[in-house]
Formats: structure tokens, C-alpha cells, sequence
């Protein structure tokens, strides 16, 4: 079987989908990414890139991220199809965030498996949009809530739709426009661990809820440099890759856990300077750390409630801060707080009194950490890419079949 690999060039997704990747190599089968120029991937996956200029970096606000996204989208439906048809792929895995990947597979005439990195984003009554951190409430107000909460994500996604649209007819595809248009009908691999979503009784018998694809990484070692006092709370804080930027929120953080008596280790993913990291009154303060080797230490996670990160706290029994910002992240926030493995703050509590008392009620309550501990005992269990793959695989035999007969 060879496999067409599609995804944003976004750090967590470009390594969740080299899991996949590997996984499909592992078996046998021939794992291809089609991306823009100058776009690295680890782990010596397959690559076709597509003609032109390399991609241009990702924006961090929300409004050129979002034009970024289409013209991306627009260069992928451009330059994409007689990549793909020249391949001859018999399967193309397409990031739900990539809505190009839906209309190259249906103009291919090739299987579609998409692929959810963070929440997923097929349509449930009562289930919000991933970026609004909203409830789960299948009620008549839940549902004319989440109606205003789309149509407003929809006159944001404009300049994407218009893409989609002018697309979709081009191909004479249908009236098709928005993200979920590009969605697969038959399967979506989802790095969600069981039970962490919201129920989805009525669309989500497609969506296969495997854990995180990348399982079984290398040990790592806890930093020598490191020595927290084991008879004080130690926390971790951390707002992931994207946004390790924001070091007046970063000093908050840390002077709040301080000020709650613990020990705080602060990461910013390299995205501060040094007079900047130095002013942050954390006890330690670091461009990166094995992440995995802290949080088994840590008594708290701080976090921006990315879905990786969220799932390797989960993994390690520990309980969590969620302070979203941006993306899905409002959306993951808001299941940390339903399962009960954490508290979340909304933008209006992001004070330095507020994330204080949030830290001692959740060093103080042993429910959360027991909550977390509930996902911890099932994690050996999570699926990862080895599950993923072999929905894959299922889906393809029984495409197989239903072709022969």
C-alpha cells in the first residue's frame, strides 16, 4: 500500500504524522509526505515537495495565520493534484486542519483517512467547535449556542472557504466550503485517549480514539542541573512551542506558583532572550527539557492545554493549570476540567492572585491528581500509531472487498 501523507507544517503535527509514517513503513508499506519546500522532516520519512518558493514561517497571530492557511491550501490544490495523481497512491492521510487534503483525494478518486492531531473537528450535536471552550450540552440552548459560535467561526474561515469553494466547483466536486466539507466519512485517527472527549453518540462511530501515535520514545533523563526540594510542591510550567513567547505571562505564572509555596520550573521552547528568560522568577527557567523525565516529578503541570501536552501529563498521573490561548486549546481546557484532572482559567482570571489560589486548590485537593491517575493506569493501554494503522488497513481490505464483489 502506498500512503500520501498531508499535514500543516505545525511542529506537533509534522511529528505525529512521521509516527503514522513509521508505523506504515514498519509494516511494509510506503509512507510518502507532500509538502511546500524547505519543510524538514525527522526520522528519514519520504517526501515529495511541491514546485515553487519554500513556505513562508508560521504566523502567530490569528488573522494572518488564517490568510496563511488558505494561501497554503490554495497552493496545495494548485500544484497538488498531478503530484498526487503521478504517485498513484492507494490512500491519502489528510490533517483535519488541512482541508486540501479532503478535495485532493475526492478529485484523485483515492481513499481519504483523516487524521484528527488535536480535537477532533467532525460535526456532534451539542459538541462546540474545538476553539471554543464551551461545554458539552446536546440541549436546545447548547445547540442555538454552538449555531452563533459557528457562524461566527465561519465569517473568520472566510478567506479558507472561498478557497475551498472556488476549488470544489473548479473540480465539480459540489457546493463544498467548509473545513468539515474536507472531512472523511469513513474514518478519522484521532490522538485523543479514550474517555477524554466529549460523547459523540450520533457522528462519531467513524472516529478511532488510539492515544498519542508516538508511543514508546526514549527514556530520558531528568536534568542534573535540576534538584528540587522533595518536601515542596514542585511545578511545571510550560505554554508548548507556538507560545513560549508571552514572558509577561510567563512571569505571572511563575510568581503565582511562588507565591503558593512551590518550586517552579518554567520552559519557553527557545523563544525568549536571555535578559528576557532572566527576568522570569521561576527557580529555573530553560529553553527546553525532557519533558517526559519532568512531568514524572512534577506535582503540577501549568499549561496552555495543548493536546499533546495535555496527554503526556495525563500519561504521568499529573494534574494540570490549563491556561489556553489560541486554537484548540480552549476546547482541551474545558475536557482537563469535565475529567476532572484539572482546573482551567478563562482570559479574565490570568492575574497573578488568580493563578496563585488555582495552584494551592489543586496541590491541595487530591482529586485531581487522582483523576489524572485514572488515565495514567489505561495509558499502557492507548492504541498509538500501531492502532491507527490498523484501522487503516481494515478500511482498505474492506474497500477491497466491497470492489471485488
Amino acid at each position: 500500500m502506498r500512503a500520501v501523507l498531508i499535514t500543516p507544517p505545525l511542529h506537533s503535527h509534522l511529528r505525529a504524522f512521521e509516527a503514522l509514517a513509521q508505523e506504515l513503513t514498519r509494516r511494509g508499506h510506503e509512507a510518502i509526505f507532500v509538502t511546500e519546500p524547505g519543510i524538514v522532516l525527522q526520522g528519514g520519512a519520504a517526501q515529495v515537495t511541491l514546485p515553487g518558493p519554500a513556505a513562508r514561517p508560521q504566523p502567530r497571530r490569528l488573522l494572518p495565520e488564517i490568510l496563511a492557511g488558505a494561501r497554503r491550501t490554495d497552493r496545495l490544490y494548485r500544484d497538488g493534484l498531478s503530484v498526487i495523481r503521478n504517485l498513484a497512491p492507494d490512500l491519502l492521510l489528510g490533517d483535519q486542519m488541512e482541508p486540501a487534503s479532503g478535495l485532493l483525494a475526492r478529485a484523485a478518486g483515492v481513499p481519504l483517512v483523516s487524521v484528527a492531531c488535536a480535537v477532533p473537528m467532525d460535526p456532534e450535536p451539542g459538541i462546540p467547535l474545538p476553539f471554543l471552550g464551551w461545554p458539552h450540552d446536546p440541549t436546545a440552548d447548547g445547540l442555538r449556542r454552538n449555531l452563533g459560535g459557528e457562524r461566527v467561526a465561519d465569517l473568520l474561515m472566510t478567506p479558507q472557504t472561498r478557497v475551498i469553494r472556488r476549488w470544489a466547483q473548479a473540480w465539480a466536486l459540489g457546493d463544498l466550503g467548509r473545513l468539515q466539507d474536507c472531512l472523511s466519512p469513513d474514518l478519522a485517527l484521532s490522538q485523543m485517549a479514550p474517555g477524554f472527549d466529549y460523547p459523540r453518540p450520533a457522528n462519531g462511530g467513524h472516529i478511532a480514539a488510539v492515544g498519542p501515535f508516538r508511543k514508546g520514545q526514549v527514556a530520558q533523563d531528568f536534568p542534573d542541573d535540576i534538584r528540587p526540594d522533595p518536601q515542596r510542591p514542585f511545578v511545571y510550567a510550560s505554554l508548548g512551542t507556538l507560545q513560549g513567547h508571552r514572558a509577561r505571562l510567563l512571569a505571572r505564572i511563575a510568581r503565582a506558583c511562588r507565591q503558593a509555596g512551590a518550586q517552579v520550573l518554567v520552559s519557553h521552547a527557545g523563544s525568549l532572550t536571555e535578559d528576557q528568560a532572566s527576568a522570569i522568577p521561576a527557580d529555573w527557567v530553560r529553553s527546553f527539557v525532557p519533558q517526559q523525565a519532568v512531568l514524572e516529578r512534577a506535582d503540577l503541570c501549568v499549561t496552555h492545554a495543548g493536546l499533546n501536552t495535555t496527554l503526556e501529563c495525563l500519561a504521568a498521573g499529573v494534574p494540570m493549570l490549563a491556561i489556553p490561548l489560541t486554537h484548540d486549546q480552549p476546547g482541551v481546557a474545558a475536557r482537563i476540567e469535565r475529567c476532572g484532572a484539572g482546573l482551567r482559567l478563562q482570559p479574565w482570571q490570568r492575574g497573578t492572585g488568580r493563578i496563585a489560589q488555582a495552584v494551592r486548590d489543586l496541590l491541595s485537593d487530591p482529586a485531581f491528581r487522582q483523576a489524572a491517575a485514572r488515565f495514567a493506569a489505561q495509558s499502557p493501554g492507548w492504541q498509538g500509531a500501531a492502532g491507527a494503522i490498523d484501522r487503516v488497513e481494515a478500511m482498505i481490505r474492506t474497500s477491497a472487498r466491497a470492489r471485488a464483489r
